[in-house]
């Protein structure tokens, strides 16, 4: 489920569905509500996630499309066999910026967020 990190990175441990869908669904609302001054970078752990289906991968644009917006940035991390190779089918390893582990993403964002400064 989503935590909140830091200040302005929001940090999700993602698992199967059907949970899968309403966690997303949760991040996305999360950073809707945050609006586009405060919305937060966002790290989503798919460790303990087998699969991911067409609603998964389109809640993940959507999710893409406002962070962009917002200027923000997602990282998806720990993406196992399975759901590496959908996105390498469907060509999202080009969409989405990804890392080996959680803490690779989260340093990741921090090292972008003070060279932005």
């Amino acid at each position: 489920m989503a935590i909140e990190w830091s200040d302005n990175i929001l940090l999700a441990n993602l698992s199967d569905e059907p949970a899968l869908s309403e966690e997303l669904s949760s991040v996305i609302d999360t950073v809707n509500d945050a609006g586009r001054e405060n919305a937060p970078h966002v790290v989503l752990d798919f460790r303990a996630v087998s699969y991911v289906n067409s609603s998964n991968i389109a809640q993940l644009l959507r999710l893409q499309k406002l962070l962009t917006e917002t200027s923000r940035q997602l990282r998806l991390c720990g993406v196992s066999d399975e759901v590496w190779s959908v996105m390498l089918v469907t060509g999202l390893d080009k969409v989405f910026t990804f890392a080996p582990d959680t803490l690779t993403a989260l340093a990741g964002l921090q090292l972008d967020d003070a060279s932005a400064t």
